[in-house]
């Protein structure tokens, strides 16, 4: 792993991730090693809009039950469990970073979902895996960690069957082009951050061998959804099972950025379909 993967990996979970996680599950009266996906649904979306816009997305897909897809930026696994029980697909799931690796096996296994969910810790950059093996890639919040962005659709564009689809839900340059207010969910600082235009992106994805099928610009339901989640926590709505837990104490302070970037038009969530030709 070169440093700076390295770098990303333990930016983003440390040694004692699954420790933590199974000490606030106890704390909350669940059995860590038995659990439903309602159990954990405040730590196993790491994404702005929670299960609501993964489920945006996957209604997007038409997946068919048994299709083979792709998690690229898997995370704990959140995602790709709401996948396998709610849409009947088989997912594998990457992630550079393996305390989110070990996790999502952990969780999984707790889910009962192991049979049709696996995961790998590989760089996206480089997959250990075959040539048109998955109908689709699911990548949420991921392409901002990709310092060669070329690289990385080159990889999703080859792992993809013939007509297989990318689903995007991604983090993006917004209009006012003002610097970013840092730390943010994926950079401390600008030397980090690798987010691009609209445009930018679609270029680089019609170069990559991709063409667009449906795209929306989301903000607005972010700051809704962030909205809502803001007025809970100041009625005392909020539990202990919270993404803090995850990305600790500065966490708050990251998502206070983000929200803030968004307000100021800095940033955009975007949510689109390709197909490989």
């Amino acid at each position: 792993m070169d440093s700076y993967n390295q770098q990303l990996s333990q930016r983003y979970a440390d040694e004692h991730l699954a420790t933590r996680l199974r000490e606030a599950l106890l704390a909350e009266g669940l059995n860590p090693d038995q659990l439903t996906l309602d159990d954990i649904a405040a730590i196993d979306q790491l994404h702005v809009g929670g299960r609501r816009s993964s489920r945006q997305l996957a209604d997007l897909a038409e997946f068919l039950p048994g299709q083979q897809v792709l998690d690229l930026g898997c995370g704990t696994g959140g995602s790709s469990r709401l996948l396998v029980a709610e849409y009947g697909v088989q997912v594998v799931g990457v992630d550079i970073t393996q305390p989110f690796v070990d996790v999502a096996r952990w969780l999984t296994e707790a889910t009962g979902l192991t049979a049709r969910c696996h995961y790998t810790c590989a760089d996206a950059q480089q997959l250990p895996l075959e040539t048109a093996s998955f109908d689709a890639v699911w990548c949420q919040h991921t392409l901002m960690n990709l310092p060669d962005l070329d690289q990385g659709l080159r990889e999703i564009h080859r792992v993809l069957k013939p007509d297989g689809r990318l689903l995007l839900h991604e983090v993006l340059q917004g209009g006012n082009l003002e610097p970013l207010v840092f730390p943010v969910p994926w950079a401390d600082d600008a030397s980090t951050s690798h987010l691009h235009t609209p445009t930018e992106l679609e270029q680089q994805l019609r170069l990559a061998g991709f063409t667009p099928m449906f795209q929306q610009n989301v903000t607005e339901d972010a700051l809704n959804w962030r909205k809502k989640h803001t007025e809970k926590e100041a009625r005392g709505q909020i539990g202990i099972l919270t993404p803090q837990l995850i990305f600790g104490p500065r966490f708050l302070q990251m998502g206070k950025h983000l929200m803030a970037n968004l307000q100021q038009d800095k940033v955009w969530l975007m949510e689109s379909v390709w197909k490989k030709y």
